[in-house]
């Protein structure tokens, strides 16, 4: 089956139509060029035809029993399982990550999956205590409506299901805008599966567009009530200024610029392998990503040495070579955006004790050393295989150096006391924090999420739960109230 052939198309109200814009997005293979797909975008009108549909169809899904919905849900998982191949073969394609990355993608969708299927079973209501006689407080969880998905490029498979799986599952419609880099992995395939596993026509619709054509009416329609979003923290801003003014709830899954902090006690060799994987995992493209090294002046030296010779070893080219471990950026932009920012970095001073090469999309890694303590490149986020590595003295600095960036999604920590480890995490500004492991993590049940310029709202598990439903109190008088008028 080509996906990139079949799937290449607007998908509103259970059919696949072609866009009615005026030009194409083209699907490029990061690594070869290789044009996957042409897809023509869809207008202001296809975003409302859409969001109706999703208006319509969401009113009877609501009333559906919650068992229906989470067998929906396992029809949808037992579709992954059965096209698993064929899904792992896209995503190397459209994305540029090597197989393991690719495989990886996929099972953690598969767990929210399974974890929507559940939560379909999940919220109920409560009776709730009052302090008048006779009173009966019933406090419901109903479906929000509407909610509206725009998709990173990253992991576009994973990241638009974590989204619409438990919403849907929740008895909410969806609405996908994916990445203009992964149109098919981050919106046709997710469509494609549940239009396979019956989930009925209007609920899941997906629209391949661009804000040249559509401005903000993805965001300030006004049927969606919730806008999840995953991206940069400038675009992040303008989205939730947007929806915010209209009123609408947003899940904010925004940039990081994460440490890995690695104590006087670390074991340094797991720290070593810890840090190469935060840092170079799918090419340093994920929000969670170490940017940031940090070592105690201590064990410096031998952390330094094992890590940049790890680094200089990583091989970078096709991601379909199993030998491979680095492979291509996501698009030219972003390899030159690299380039430049090292280039940059070493003429201010900074000393690269790895200098990659760039070649096409294939970036090869850096490490960069000696940044003054006020460079702007330690406080951003850098989407490229580029990792800082920055010493201290002491655990106090290392805390104060972790928290110094506006950013504070992830972070991790290296230390033989993993008690030292969680007083460490506890005191560093951020949404996520780990002792002993790396600074990528996702898990279904446990709420995901940043601070500062990292985002607002949780998903995952509980946080989920809240972010696509709300609240409504009802309460019962049984006899007669006493008024004061």
């Amino acid at each position: 089956m080509s996906f990139f052939r079949e799937l290449a198309d607007q998908y509103i109200d259970g059919e696949w139509r072609t866009g009615t814009g005026s030009w194409d997005i083209i699907d490029f293979n990061p690594y070869n060029g290789e044009k996957l797909a042409a897809i023509t975008i869809a207008t202001v009108e296809e975003v409302d035809r859409a969001y109706r549909a999703a208006e319509r169809a969401q009113r009877a899904w609501a009333t559906t029993s919650p068992y229906e919905r989470a067998r929906v849900m396992e029809r949808a998982l037992r579709i992954t399982e059965e096209l698993a191949d064929e899904i792992v073969e896209a995503v190397i394609d459209e994305l540029g990550g090597i197989r393991s990355k690719a495989w990886y993608e996929l099972r953690a969708a598969q767990e929210f999956l399974r974890e929507a299927a559940r939560q379909a079973l999940h919220p109920g209501g409560r009776i709730l205590a009052s302090p008048l006689d006779g009173k009966e407080n019933r406090l419901y969880r109903q479906p929000v409506g509407v909610v509206g998905v725009i998709s990173a490029f990253n992991f576009p498979f994973l990241v638009t299901m974590k989204s619409a799986a438990p919403a849907l599952a929740l008895g909410n419609a969806v609405v996908v805008k994916p990445n203009q880099n992964a149109p098919v992995a981050g919106g046709g395939l997710v469509a494609k599966i549940f239009h396979d596993a019956g989930l009925p026509a209007g609920l899941l619709n997906v629209l391949v567009t661009d804000i040249a054509e559509i401005g903000d009416a993805f965001i300030e329609h006004p049927v969606p009530k919730v806008i999840s979003f995953a991206g940069s923290d400038r675009v992040g801003r303008h989205v939730g200024a947007t929806a915010g003014a209209h009123f609408k709830r947003t899940i904010l899954e925004l940039s990081g610029n994460s440490a890995l902090v690695v104590l006087d006690d670390a074991d340094i060799d797991y720290a070593v392998d810890a840090a190469v994987f935060s840092r170079f995992v799918y090419q340093g493209q994920v929000c969670m990503a170490a940017n940031r090294i940090l070592v105690d002046r201590a064990v410096a030296p031998e952390f330094t040495e094992k890590f940049t010779a790890r680094v200089a070893a990583l091989r970078t080219g096709d991601p379909r070579d199993p030998d491979t471990q680095i492979g291509p950026v996501i698009n030219t932009f972003q390899a030159d955006a690299l380039t430049a920012l090292v280039d940059q970095a070493v003429a201010e001073g900074a000393t690269a004790l790895v200098r990659g090469r760039t070649r096409g999309n294939l970036v090869e890694p850096t490490v960069l050393a000696g940044l003054a303590a006020d460079s702007p490149l330690l406080s951003q986020e850098i989407f490229g295989p580029v990792a800082l590595l920055v010493t201290f003295d002491g655990e106090e600095e290392a805390v104060r150096m972790t928290n110094d960036s506006p950013y504070g999604l992830s972070g991790a920590v290296h230390t033989a006391d993993a008690e030292r480890g969680v007083r460490f995490a506890r005191r560093i500004r951020s949404g996520m924090f780990h002792v002993n492991d790396a600074t990528v993590q996702d898990d279904p049940l446990v709420a995901f999420g940043g601070e500062k310029k990292s985002g607002t709202g949780r998903l995952n598990g509980e946080a989920t739960v809240d972010a696509f439903t709300t609240q409504k109190w009802i309460s019962i008088q049984h006899g007669r109230s006493v008024f004061p008028l």
